[in-house]
C-alpha cells in the first residue's frame, strides 16, 4: 500500500514538474535581476525584480492550488485521465496522492518565497543604511489594516502559515465541487451553477468557523493565525474523505 501510494505521488508530481520548474527559472532570473540593481545601484531595476519577485511569491502559490484543481478535473473526465481510476488502487490513494502533492507543493513554494523575502530584504537594509525607513513604513501600512499585528518574522510567518491553510482549504472546496460535478451532476442542467453554489456555501461555513475562534490581540497574533490554519486544514480533512467517499462509490471500477 505505501509503495502504491508512493508511485502515485510521484505520479502527482510529474504532472506539475514542468509548471515549477519554469516558475523556479522566472525566480531566479528576478532574483538575478533584483541582486544586479542592488550591487550596481540600479534602483529602477532592484524595484523590477522585487516587484516581480513578489507576484511571482502570491502568483505562484495562486496557480499551483488552481493547477491542482485543473488536474484533477482532467482526470475525472477525459478517458486517457479516466484509466487511472482503473488502477487497482482506491479512490482514497489516488485523491490523497493528489491532496498530499498540492498541501506539499503550496507549503514548500510559500516557504521558499518567504525566506527569499526576508533574504533580499536584510540584503537591503544593510546595503542602504537610509533605506531602513521601508520597515516603519511597511509596519505603518499594516497597522492600518490591523493596529494589533507588529511587523516581526514571527507574526509574519503565522500570518503566511494562516494564509496557506485558507488557500489550501479553498483548494479542496474546489476539489469537493469539481468531484460533486463530475461524479453526480455530469450532464445536468446547471451542472456548473450548482457545483459553484456548493464551493460559495463551503468557503461560508469555514468562515463561520473560523469566526468562533478567539479574536486578535497584540498578545495573541500567533495563536490567532495558527487556529485559523488548524482549523482550515482540519476542514481540508474533511473534505478529503467526503470527496474520496464520493469517487470510490461514482468512478470506482
Amino acid at each position: 500500500m505505501k509503495h502504491g501510494m508512493s508511485k502515485l505521488l510521484k505520479y502527482e508530481f510529474r504532472k506539475t514538474q514542468a509548471s515549477k520548474l519554469i516558475l523556479l527559472g522566472l525566480t531566479a532570473v528576478a532574483q538575478l535581476v533584483f541582486l544586479g540593481g542592488l550591487f550596481f545601484r540600479r534602483e529602477n531595476a532592484m524595484v523590477t525584480g522585487a516587484l516581480v519577485l513578489s507576484f511571482l511569491g502570491v502568483g505562484g502559490i495562486l496557480f499551483i492550488g488552481l493547477q491542482s484543481v485543473l488536474t484533477l478535473h482532467r482526470d475525472m473526465n477525459t478517458k486517457q485521465s479516466y484509466m487511472l481510476f482503473m488502477t487497482p488502487n482506491s479512490c482514497y490513494r489516488i485523491l490523497g496522492a493528489k491532496v498530499l502533492e498540492n498541501g506539499l507543493s503550496i507549503l514548500l513554494v510559500g516557504v521558499f518565497f518567504f525566506a527569499l523575502g526576508l533574504l533580499d530584504i536584510t540584503l537591503l537594509l544593510s546595503s542602504y543604511g537610509e533605506l531602513s525607513q521601508l520597515w516603519t513604513f511597511l509596519t505603518d501600512l499594516l497597522h492600518q489594516l490591523n493596529e494589533d499585528i507588529q511587523l516581526n518574522a514571527q507574526n509574519f510567518a503565522a500570518m503566511m502559515f494562516g494564509l496557506i491553510g485558507s488557500w489550501f482549504a479553498t483548494v479542496m472546496m474546489a476539489y469537493l465541487a469539481d468531484v460533486v460535478s463530475s461524479a453526480l451532476l455530469g450532464g445536468r442542467k446547471y451542472n456548473g451553477l450548482l457545483s459553484f453554489a456548493l464551493f460559495l456555501a463551503l468557503s461560508i461555513l469555514l468562515g463561520f468557523l473560523q469566526n468562533l475562534l478567539p479574536g486578535m490581540s497584540p498578545e495573541r497574533i500567533i495563536l490567532y493565525f495558527m487556529l485559523r490554519a488548524i482549523t482550515s486544514i482540519a476542514f481540508s480533512v474533511l473534505i478529503y474523505f467526503i470527496s474520496a467517499k464520493i469517487m470510490e462509490r461514482y468512478l470506482s471500477v
